[in-house]
């Protein structure tokens, strides 16, 4: 939803809900839209990417209204650049940046001009971050993308990846495991989330058209390797999905919850299997 706010409903909302609170306005510094962000439970603190102000901000879980971000990482020496998505690992304290073959780690705690901890680049990472989620549990950093030097389909899609890597990796690092190839089904793959508790991962696969009836999330685990097909899927032929555009897992009640772009919704699907 293109509209430069962060919106808070009540988790059983229904149909045409108003939200109960927003954060919202000029001292925000919230430019447009957002398309990704990550919530600390500990610190009670939401994190947001901010594509066009080249930046990341941290807020308090309970902001409202007005309110101005409580850190911002912003400058030439953080190396952002148009950041769109983010991983988050609370456990160790880092936010991952991806950027197309590159992804960035920074402190949780960064503020103002700092330099990246770690960058994961280079040729041997065979890695086009569109997307990151961390299993800190298993020190994992998955990096959701297209598969370098692919070409699309005749309808502008791209077969997708998974990259699966050290926490620690740093520069020109191999990757652990790759998830791809015509089995797996991957393509458009810019949305990943991780389910540390199970050693799952969840991905969205979408096409490239504005309404597409073949939008799915799948879940793979975190120790496949090669063209493996997803062990389960929410959506898919015929279904409700036409444009996944955001996934999040709600563990307590079982439930993973994937908004739609072309439909201007938010669903929010039980899932016990995979909890």
């Amino acid at each position: 939803m293109a509209h430069p706010q962060i919106a808070a409903f009540p988790r059983l909302a229904e149909r045409n809900a108003q939200p109960t609170r927003a954060i919202a306005g000029q001292n925000t510094l919230i430019t447009r839209t957002i398309h990704d962000m990550a919530y600390d439970p500990v610190r009670d603190e939401i994190v947001v990417p901010q594509f066009y102000a080249q930046a990341i901000m941290t807020f308090r879980g309970a902001a409202n209204g007005n309110e101005a971000p409580v850190r911002i990482i912003r400058g030439p020496d953080t190396q952002l650049a148009n950041p769109a998505r983010i991983g988050a690992d609370f456990v160790h304290n880092e936010i991952y940046v991806p950027l197309d073959n590159r992804l960035l780690v920074f402190p949780r705690d960064a503020q103002g001009n700092v330099a990246p901890i770690r960058i994961i680049e280079g040729p041997d990472t065979q890695m086009d971050a569109g997307a990151v989620a961390v299993d800190p549990v298993r020190g994992l950093v998955l990096v959701a993308g297209d598969v370098p030097g692919s070409r699309r389909t005749p309808n502008g899609d791209r077969p997708g990846q998974v990259a699966i890597f050290d926490r620690t990796a740093n520069g020109n690092a191999k990757p652990l495991r790759i998830i791809r190839g015509p089995q797996s089904g991957m393509v458009n793959t810019g949305l990943i989330v991780a389910h540390p508790g199970r050693g799952l991962i969840l991905v969205g696969i979408r096409s490239e058209e504005k309404s597409h009836p073949d939008n799915y999330v799948g879940v793979w685990s975190v120790n496949d390797n090669g063209a493996v097909p997803a062990r389960w899927k929410i959506g898919g032929p015929n279904s409700t999905l036409r444009q996944v555009r955001g996934i999040a897992l709600d563990v307590k009640n079982k439930n993973v919850i994937v908004s739609d772009k072309y439909l201007n919704a938010v669903f929010t699907f039980n899932f016990p299997e995979i909890f």
